[in-house]
């Protein structure tokens, strides 16, 4: 943790009366967001785009509208206590147009821009002394022939804005990959960033939150598994990470957050490569993927501390509950099957009384996040024991299979019973 000073809130309150925080977009990071808020007393307000989004299904202080219309934004943050987000989207003029008539916007425009695009997060990294792979704008096809010359094949190009969950990323293999790939992306407007390709040895997240005061908070460092671009299994902390390693990215992270002047919580994904370095990949700047963890295996969710850390409150503890705890996705299956999920749910709970599973209130679709699994290990187990981590990420994915699949990995009847 850092400092341990404390100041009055910057908002007046009436008697009773609790502060509104305002939370644009309606995804399942909204919707666990509303969660933690009930806890503390709060009234999360939601943007969401569809009455349908996860959010808004269970907050009941709904606006609806685009998170790129000023107009909604204004009506959303009306009588607000601080505006934050459940993604990096919102136009960067219209939060400086809503901080120019008060609102309270947390992180601020000036960090976010470094979550909204790779490129301009690159150049500053860089000036800061932060670790990141080799890179180069790419504004023509000569650029990017340019960089495969000094860094060679295979390197990744990257769309600076709006790629997610591996969208927006391209590794290129050779000379006529690069030139369609870069004609068809400026064609259409997508400005262009080359990285090279990291040779890594595993990808990992230092997942931080920073308050207005500049208190500062850290959670174990994790690791991170993806598949087809998105993040299937999380473990915390990191397998058999090194402690100084571990808290080297820490205090890369927490670095991060200060000088970029980053306000709630901060996703910092890493690489560490073959030769013990890390290096940084991405941020996010909002509760991410890689933290769900927390829900169940900290004393303080990145859900509550984004909460806290926004409204300038005191911030949590991050001391996990357990020696490992792992995170496994639910994803849509491609052939979804003909049990429902609520009889899904019913089956894992009997089984695995001791999983918690988080469902988004999504309907099925191949790929789709659905939901998360937590499981909680047990004993006197250690993360640098292997195979107290493999039992425990074993039964996490063993639980994530059967609610995507309705098919047990080791061949459980449900009926039978074996």
């Amino acid at each position: 943790m850092g400092t341990d000073q404390v100041r009055a809130p910057q908002y007046q309150r009436t008697a009773n009366a609790m502060p509104t925080v305002v939370m644009v977009g309606g995804g399942q990071l909204a919707r666990m967001t509303h969660q933690a808020a009930i806890a503390l007393g709060q009234s999360l307000r939601v943007l969401a785009a569809s009455p349908d989004e996860s959010a808004a299904q269970v907050a009941r202080d709904v606006v609806l509208g685009r998170h790129d219309d000023l107009d909604a934004l204004r009506k959303a943050a009306s009588g607000s206590t601080v505006l934050t987000f459940d993604h990096e989207h919102v136009p960067p003029q219209h939060l400086e147009t809503l901080i120019s008539e008060g609102v309270n916007v947390q992180p601020p425009p000036a960090a976010l821009i470094h979550a909204q695009d790779k490129l301009i997060m690159r150049r500053r990294l860089e000036a800061i002394g932060a670790p990141v792979p080799p890179f180069a704008e790419v504004q023509s096809v000569a650029d990017a022939e340019k960089f495969a010359e000094t860094h060679g094949y295979p390197f990744v190009l990257k769309a600076t804005r709006g790629g997610y969950d591996g969208k927006g990323v391209w590794i290129v293999d050779n000379a006529a990959e690069l030139e369609k790939l870069v004609t068809e992306s400026l064609a259409a407007g997508t400005t262009l960033l080359a990285e090279e390709k990291v040779n890594m040895r595993r990808e990992l997240s230092a997942m931080v939150a920073r308050s207005p005061l500049g208190q500062g908070a850290t959670w174990p460092v994790v690791e991170t598994v993806q598949r087809n671009g998105v993040c299937a299994v999380v473990m915390a902390p990191a397998p058999a990470l090194a402690d100084s390693t571990a808290a080297q990215a820490q205090q890369l992270a927490l670095r991060i957050a200060e000088t970029l002047g980053v306000t709630g919580c901060l996703a910092v994904e890493l690489f560490e490569t073959e030769d013990g370095r890390i290096l940084v990949n991405e941020l996010a700047m909002r509760p991410h993927n890689s933290g769900h963890w927390t829900m169940d295996g900290a004393v303080t969710s990145q859900f509550e501390q984004h909460i806290r850390a926004t409204l300038d409150y005191p911030l949590g503890d991050t001391s996990p509950t357990a020696p490992v705890t792992v995170m496994a996705n639910i994803l849509g299956a491609d052939n979804p099957p003909t049990m429902s999920m609520d009889e899904r749910v019913h089956h894992l709970c009997a089984r695995m009384p001791e999983a918690k599973v988080h469902l988004y209130g999504k309907g099925e679709r191949p790929g789709r996040k659905l939901g998360h699994v937590n499981v909680r290990g047990t004993g006197t187990g250690s993360h640098h024991d292997a195979e107290y981590v493999h039992q425990v990420r074993e039964k996490a994915e063993m639980a994530a299979h059967w609610l995507i699949h309705a098919v047990w990995t080791d061949g459980w009847d449900p009926h039978s019973g074996h």
